[in-house]
């Protein structure tokens, strides 16, 4: 896997290893969002314009496992990460994800939302 820091920041002495766009797997991706956590912090990450913290999302998990779904997101090349001083910034590869699989990610956040509304009876 290649290190690879966003095109838009600079390594502030700490990076984290990313996919590159071409090392993106639409299997690594699917497995990504197919765990609700992570793809609560997905949904986290599109309805926002900057990038949030960890902490910023909210998951009723404990630290170590929300660190965990992070780095799955990290690795599968859905989210970026960059630290600035001692935060750890996430922000959703929406460019890299919708030039690879046109549409996936907006049809998946739009699947989310409609399943949102169903009653929870017809969820299973």
């Amino acid at each position: 896997m290649q290190t690879q820091t966003p095109a838009q920041e600079q390594p502030t002495g700490r990076s984290l290893e990313h996919p590159a766009r071409d090392d993106i797997r639409l299997e690594g991706v699917l497995h990504a969002l197919s765990d609700p956590m992570r793809l609560r912090v997905v949904r986290a990450l599109a309805a926002e314009a900057h990038e949030l913290t960890c902490s910023d999302v909210d998951l009723p998990v404990t630290k170590s496992t929300s660190t965990h779904h992070f780095r799955v997101l990290r690795e599968c090349g859905v989210i970026s990460q960059i630290y600035r001083g001692t935060a750890k910034m996430n922000a959703l590869r929406r460019e890299d994800l919708e030039a690879l699989f046109p549409g996936l990610l907006d049809s998946v956040l739009r699947a989310a939302a409609r399943q949102d509304l169903r009653p929870a009876d017809d969820r299973g």
